[in-house]
Formats: structure tokens, sequence, C-alpha cells
């Protein structure tokens, strides 16, 4: 397995400017009292947050955490007592929520006086999950913050939460990294050769976090290899094997948004292709090369687009606890058939 390293300012990966303008608030005694982290899964929101709240505790000169302090070391590992990770429940989709009983139980914690450090901070991982209630709820924590503590919410999106609490924070908006950058870091931090770093670089698809991950768990290539051939048996296949394959993957609800979040990736590949763009700069699946430009030479573009759309609405759908078998049956049978 890979270990993960402590965090300083200096260890996150990509992300200077969003470092370097949290590093300069404690600096310049600028700390506001809530910010709102955005960008794609896994692409350092959570690590950006914990390294922040480091800098906020750390012993070290303002601004810089060492990363080796108690407080740092605590935080580090999600165990400090003034520091609260908050995580969404998860349902039997897989789906997120954030409960009001979860809000409120922070509430009364942020409301004590701080054991050890100077500041109480609460990260709220996919505040994007919190239910009406939860949020509204938490609306009163940014309307009236207690002393000493610093509120550090996370989302993939501010639009997807409401107004009245992403207007309340401070908003940092994360973008996916380049490609070469995840490589460097794997290579030069976790030791990986050139060839895997490259692979796992391209597959994170600009999220560092996907590639670290990946780089210490072989299963999750493994399990993306079985989820993209699902997808290499059913394009072949007719409407009674679409049918089919749909009733199967309707008993694993849980499974889906993973499966279809793969099977997004592959059509945009393949998008790219019909395009006639560069074969492997902005490809995410260069493993599949081949295959990709297989199919690409049997479709149109509008049947690659259609793919493309399709698998993305089918997530929006489940997503909103639409019949799950519909949803996939309708998908299935608005996919292209392959030439076997």
């Amino acid at each position: 397995m890979i270990g993960m390293i402590n965090t300083t300012w200096q260890h996150l990966i990509g992300h200077e400017w969003a470092a370097a303008l949290l590093s300069s608030a404690i600096t310049h005694e600028r700390v506001g009292h809530a910010y709102l982290i955005t960008g794609p899964a896994q692409v350092g929101k959570t690590t950006l947050a914990r390294t922040f709240a480091q800098a906020l505790n750390c012993q070290a000169p303002a601004g810089q955490p060492c990363g080796q302090c108690r407080a740092c070391r605590l935080i580090a590992q999600d165990r400090h007592p003034d520091v609260r990770l908050v995580l969404p429940e998860r349902t039997g989709r897989g789906l997120a929520s954030l409960k009001i009983d979860q809000i409120r139980a922070l509430q009364h914690e942020l409301n004590l006086a701080p054991y050890e450090a100077r500041w109480r901070v609460a990260i709220l991982r996919e505040f994007d999950a919190a239910n009406a209630s939860a949020a509204n709820a938490f609306l009163k924590t940014l309307e009236e913050p207690p002393a000493n503590v610093v509120l550090l919410l996370t989302a993939n999106d501010a639009d997807t939460l409401l107004p009245t609490i992403s207007s309340r924070c401070q908003t940092i908006a994360l973008r996916p990294l380049p490609a070469g950058q995840i490589a460097a870091a794997l290579q030069n931090r976790w030791h990986l050769p050139p060839p895997q770093a490259e692979l796992l670089a391209h597959l994170a698809d600009g999220r560092p976090g996907w590639g670290i991950q990946a780089a210490g768990d072989e299963s999750l290539l493994a399990m993306r290899k079985a989820r993209l051939d699902t997808l290499y048996a059913l394009l072949p296949e007719k409407r009674v094997g679409r049918f089919a394959a749909a009733d199967r993957l309707a008993k694993e609800p849980e499974t889906l948004p993973l499966l279809l979040q793969t099977w997004l990736g592959w059509w945009r590949d393949l998008v790219l292709l019909c395009w006639g763009n560069s074969p492997t700069a902005r490809l995410t699946n260069v493993d599949q090369l081949p295959h990709l430009q297989a199919v690409a030479g049997q479709w149109t573009r509008a049947q690659a687009h259609a793919g493309l759309d399709y698998t993305g609405r089918a997530l929006e759908q489940l997503a909103r606890n639409a019949n799950t078998r519909l949803v996939l049956e309708n998908l299935f049978l608005n996919y292209p058939y392959q030439q076997r």
C-alpha cells in the first residue's frame, strides 16, 4: 500500500494559488469564518481544507503548517478534538445524504470553547448532499458563527447549494490538474515507475486523489476493467440482450454511479477521437486506445455524442431516484450497436 505523507502547503499537489490565498489570510489575520471549496471529486478539496486547519492551529510560524507537531499530526489523522470532519451518510444506492441530526450535533460542539487549539474547525464534506432541513439549520451557524470557529464546506459546484449558503462563504474553486503534474507527483513522491504513473495520471482525469488511491490499491484498476468489460459486452447486443443486461445491473443499484461514471469517460474519449483530436494528449482511457479507435471507425460523430449525452442523463436521473431499471433500459436502447 502507498502510505500518505504529513500534509503541508508544499506537499499539496497543485492548487498553489489557493494555498497562497489561505496562508496569506492567516499571516495577515484576515481569516474568514466560512469557506466553500468546490471542484470535482478527489481533486483535493478535503486535503486543502485539512491543510488549512493544520495551518490555523500549527505551533510553527503563522500560515506554515509543519506537519510534525501534535496539532498537525492529529489533524492529518482526523483525531484532533477541535477539528471535526463531518461526512454524509450513504444510502443503499451509494448516494450521499447530510442530515439535520448531524448538523445539530456539530452546532453543539461549535458552541463550546476549543480544548487546546486556537481555532475550532469544522470540515463538512460534500455539503451539496445536505438535505433541505440540514442546509436551513446550518444557515443559522453561518449567519451567527461562534467566536474562533472556521467552517470549511466542500462541494462539487457552488450552484448546487442554496444561494443563502454559498453567499455567506468565501468560495475557492479548484480545477482539475494537468496529467503531467499528477504523473510527476506520483513518480517523485510515491516512487511509481513512469509508465504506471502516466497511466494513473490519465485515468485520474485531473483528480490527484484518485491517482494516489489507485497507486495503493490495485483493485481499483481491476474494478475499472470489469466496468469497461461490461460496456464492451453490451454494445454488440441486440434489444433482448440489452434488456437482460438492464435487468441484471438494476439489481445492484449501489454499483451504478461508478459504472456509469467510468462509461462516461469512455464515451468522452470516443467523441474526441471521432472529431479527430490527438489520440493521447487529452484522453482518459489511454490504455483502451486500440478498442476506442476500432469503435470510432464504425460510428458517426452523432452516434458517439448520443452515447455520451444519454450516459450523462442516466447519471442525473439516478441521482434523482428515478426507476433504476427504466433508466437503464432507456439508456441501453439509445446506445448505438457495435458490429461483432
